[in-house]
């Protein structure tokens, strides 16, 4: 079973191809990214009617690019994929539109997929891909989720983010700090240059009980350094602050995921989605992990970003367990909000 898988959710245009049998992890034949950073690199941030009409130029071609690498024809392809939700509407709706289109031309089954289950189940395509159950980190964009996941499609939501994400986190304090879009790799870099411990930041809700995150008071933490920097801040005091900032997240990061263990008794952890790629997030989860026996596992670093991999993936485990329900009826929807534990 050949399944083709689009994403369009935000600002990479993504589309790969994955050969499932029945039984095993699929296997990834090729896939094809464009990122849009260029872009919206002059606005600082994603315009999402840019982005949409991006993911246009970039999808035919892309699918074209995957076919050609994987030896494979549009004949080959049993099952299409895309991403239905969570994401900005306009860009969702360009990737539905062009697999629903490609699937009736084809006269193929089409799937719609959650994006966030496509970064929670991406590291089973790495080369040492995690078993179930396992307690999972997702820290995707607008998304800090903690989840417990016994299976495919069983999905328990341990906590998640009152306000801020992760991501958003490191987006919106690069861009106090005048870095470049986009932000979270940018002050990733600018904080290998300085100390973590330079100013003391807060942990928001590091004590709290709970599983739950908050990043906000972060963020305002970091404008009010910012402000008395002024204008003649030196480069070192900003690389200092983005050392801090980082140390800041990835603390509560460990922290809630090794609470998340311990609640749940399970010696498994997946990290899923953008700041999963984070070198000082790994370190540190790799370091606390060990020390008790857990586990982790990450998706390939190319893996991390949003792509058409993860979608197909998806689309191809729910198929094996016959969790999915493909569809010849060809009109769609999108779901820009879309809650992982009701999927």
């Amino acid at each position: 079973m050949n399944v083709l898988g689009v994403e369009s959710s935000c600002d990479e245009t993504g589309v790969a191809l994955v050969d499932a049998d029945t039984s095993g992890v699929p296997k990834l034949l090729a896939q094809a990214l464009h990122s849009q950073i260029d872009m919206h690199q002059a606005y600082g941030g994603v315009v999402p009617e840019l982005a949409s009409r991006d993911h246009i130029r970039r999808v035919l071609p892309l699918t074209g690019h995957v076919l050609s690498e994987s030896g494979r024809s549009l004949e080959d392809i049993d099952v299409v994929a895309y991403t239905r939700g969570p994401g900005l509407a306009g860009a969702l709706l360009v990737g539905a539109g062009v697999a629903c289109a490609l699937a009736a031309a084809l006269g193929k089954p089409v799937v719609g997929v959650h994006h966030l289950e496509g970064h929670l189940l991406s590291p089973f395509l790495a080369a040492d891909p995690p078993e179930f159950p396992f307690v999972a980190l997702l820290v995707s964009g607008g998304h800090t989720q903690l989840m417990r996941v016994d299976d495919v499609g069983s999905y328990e939501l341990l906590g998640e983010t009152i306000d801020d994400a992760a991501g958003e986190a490191f987006d919106k304090s690069a861009k106090m700090l005048g870095l470049g879009y986009p932000g979270g790799p940018a002050l990733a870099r600018l904080a290998e240059f300085g100390s973590g411990d330079a100013f003391e930041l807060p942990r928001p809700l590091l004590h709290s009980g709970n599983l739950d995150f908050s990043f906000a008071g972060l963020k305002t933490a970091v404008r009010t350094q910012v402000l008395k920097f002024g204008t003649n801040v030196c480069e070192q005091d900003k690389a200092h602050l983005a050392a801090s900032t980082q140390q800041a997240i990835v603390d509560v990061l460990v922290k809630k995921s090794l609470a998340a263990l311990k609640q749940t008794g399970l010696k498994r952890l997946v990290v899923a989605g953008g700041v999963g790629a984070n070198a000082r997030l790994r370190e540190q989860l790799n370091a606390a992990c060990a020390k008790r026996g857990v586990k982790v596992h990450y998706p390939e670093l190319a893996l991390c970003t949003d792509n058409g991999a993860m979608i197909a993936l998806a689309a191809a485990m729910r198929l094996q367990r016959g969790l999915a329900q493909p569809r010849q009826e060809y009109g769609f929807d999108v779901q820009p909000r879309w809650d992982l534990s009701t999927v």
